[in-house]
């Protein structure tokens, strides 16, 4: 309920709303703790409603406290229901965080002129940029998780196996450890693979001396992780070991610059300055990282354009890289929670690029 009386006073009482209406699954998530729901009206001085459809009606009745739980029959018109709802409490100024065209088109049609509709995902996403500690422990939790799922990596991985093979090892541990699920599909990128930065997992046999770039998350009741850790089956060769090292030394850089009130851009630029310098900055071709939380990638951004400014409260991923296509690619990736007094790295070990 304080996350709704948060938004209250960003969308009504500093932007003039007087009903806000959610239809992104994650936010829906964010404010009531309710899979499955389909629309979430929130007016101004009322109680919030969740509307869903038949089949998760009894569990939004049992999960959820605090809230109205509407119905929406078969035959029903969500839109229909929701504008309804909206006149009986006078909404005249509607806010909505996403909504496709042809809905959006619908619900305008439904309230026959009498609420206007605008969009406003902003205000959501501003709330959850910033976790608050009960959001921060789930991270925590997550990130214990992938960090094991790592550990795991780097025991099973070995030359002969599939990619697939070595991603399944990752995942059952990670599953039977207490991951709700993966945060994304577990990269295991081999050989001239592991020079793209989203090289999936495939039915390709590891090779010894090898760069393998390892990308995993899990799920913590919703709540979302980001790890990645480069590998080579065997004994790294020169220029593994010196990309491995420019790497390292990047995401450090970036990591010490991570505090509250710091440009996002400058953290990304102190990474990247060491790739520079080091002659590959043509090779690291994407942004520093990206915030993590209820989905793998939401604000703030962290790349050479961003706007933001950091927060205490922010979970963001550090994930420099150097890609040489044809050759291979290494990338060291750790989620990091923001701090008044600097940063914490919420995954971590296993920094080195394998075993012999």
């Amino acid at each position: 309920m304080q996350r709704m009386a948060r938004l209250r006073q960003v969308a009504f009482e500093k932007a003039k709303f007087d009903g806000y209406l959610v239809f992104n699954p994650s936010n829906q998530i964010y404010f009531t703790g309710v899979p499955g729901t389909s629309a979430l009206l929130i007016p101004n001085d009322d109680e919030a409603t969740i509307y869903v459809y038949s089949v998760n009606y009894e569990q939004a009745r049992a999960e959820g406290k605090g809230f109205r739980v509407e119905q929406v029959k078969r035959g029903e018109d969500l839109m229909e229901k929701i504008a309804r709802q909206a006149q009986e409490l006078g909404t005249k100024n509607l806010g909505v965080d996403a909504l496709g065209a042809e809905s959006w088109r619908n619900l305008t049609k439904q309230t026959r002129g009498k609420t206007r509709l605008k969009l406003k995902p902003d205000f959501v996403t501003q709330l959850r940029a910033v976790k608050d500690e009960k959001e921060i422990a789930l991270i925590r939790n997550a990130c214990e998780l992938a960090s094991l799922g790592m550990k795991t990596a780097y025991e099973v991985l070995s030359s002969g196996l599939k990619e697939y093979e070595v991603a399944a090892e990752i995942e059952y541990a990670m599953r039977k450890h207490g991951s709700y699920g993966t945060a994304f599909d577990t990269a295991v990128s081999s050989g001239p693979a592991s020079a793209f930065p989203h090289g999936g997992c495939t039915d390709r046999k590891i090779r010894s001396g090898e760069l393998v770039v390892i990308d995993l998350g899990a799920v913590y009741k919703f709540y979302r992780s980001d790890m990645t850790r480069t590998l080579v089956v065997g004994k790294p060769s020169e220029k593994q070991q010196k990309i491995q090292a420019i790497v390292r030394k990047a995401q450090q850089k970036a990591f010490e610059a991570l505090r509250q009130n710091v440009a996002a851009k400058d953290v990304d630029g102190a990474g990247r300055k060491v790739i520079e310098e080091a002659g590959y900055g043509e090779n690291f071709v994407h942004g520093l990282g990206h915030g993590v939380g209820l989905d793998i990638h939401e604000p703030p951004t962290l790349n050479t354009v961003s706007k933001e400014k950091l927060q205490a409260g922010n979970v963001v991923t550090d994930e420099p890289g150097v890609y040489l296509v044809g050759y291979g690619g290494v990338r060291i990736e750790d989620t990091v929670l923001v701090t008044k007094a600097g940063a914490e790295k919420l995954t971590i070990g296993h920094y080195g690029l394998g075993k012999e």
